[in-house]
């Protein structure tokens, strides 16, 4: 007698999750906030620069030892850093299906051009393209030294910082990655929010404000540090 064969197999439950839509924006939500997370931690530590280069050269340090003596040497380092890999690829991932996902939905334009969403909605794919860039620059910049303008000098990001900034490209750059990443702060919140049902109609007003506000934030804290170097506060 002649075995029966299978076809009908079910998808297991991670798979069927990622297949949907709603996973997909489940998973960039999260993933959205793991990243907000760091970028509020991120900005704190930058700030430290204008209390003089013995400050965040001991951050920098600290960085290389927290959880010791329990974990060894740049080992919570690393970890936080393969986790924000993790995070970075599934946000991209999620997004760009999710993106190509929407075109095969709708494979003719619209007649009428009118845009009806604001004007973070409608760059947020650009935004995104534009801080993975500025991801792999900032790296080799500031982590790696690859790309530095100076004698990059590990362990010692005051002087380092002030390399960068002191050339027109280097605040540039990083100028233009900020303002896309509060752009991209102000929308992606807000979208997460509603995708993680946190959402409703007494809660859309305070949930929008707070977007504003660490859009706004963020922004301006990390732009503090080119800005000083600039105009001489930190020298």
């Amino acid at each position: 007698m002649a075995l029966a064969t299978r076809t009908d197999r079910r998808p297991s439950m991670p798979r069927t999750i990622w297949d949907s839509s709603v996973g997909k924006k489940t998973v960039m939500a999260v993933s959205g906030i793991v990243m907000l997370l760091y970028l509020v931690a991120h900005m704190i530590g930058n700030l430290k620069i204008f209390f003089g280069p013995e400050d965040i050269n001991q951050y920098a340090h600290w960085l290389r030892t927290m959880g010791a003596p329990v974990l060894h040497h740049e080992w919570a380092l690393w970890l936080v850093r393969i986790v924000l890999v993790l995070a970075v690829v599934a946000h991209a991932t999620s997004a760009y299906q999710l993106s190509r996902r929407d075109i095969k939905a709708r494979p003719s334009k619209y007649v009428h051009k009118k845009a009806k969403s604001s004007y973070a909605t409608r760059t947020m794919r650009w935004g995104g393209i534009i801080l993975g860039l500025f991801i792999v620059w900032h790296i080799l910049d500031l982590t790696t030294g690859t790309v530095h303008p100076g004698g990059f000098e590990h362990l010692h990001p005051y002087q380092n910082i002030i390399d960068t900034f002191s050339t027109w490209y280097g605040n540039v750059i990083y100028i233009v990655a900020v303002v896309a990443l509060g752009f991209h702060v102000r929308h992606g919140f807000w979208s997460a929010a509603q995708t993680l049902g946190v959402g409703s109609a007494t809660r859309d007003r305070v949930l929008r404000a707070v977007a504003d506000v660490l859009a706004v934030l963020l922004t301006l804290g990390f732009v503090a540090v080119p800005v000083g170097v600039m105009t001489g506060v930190v020298s």
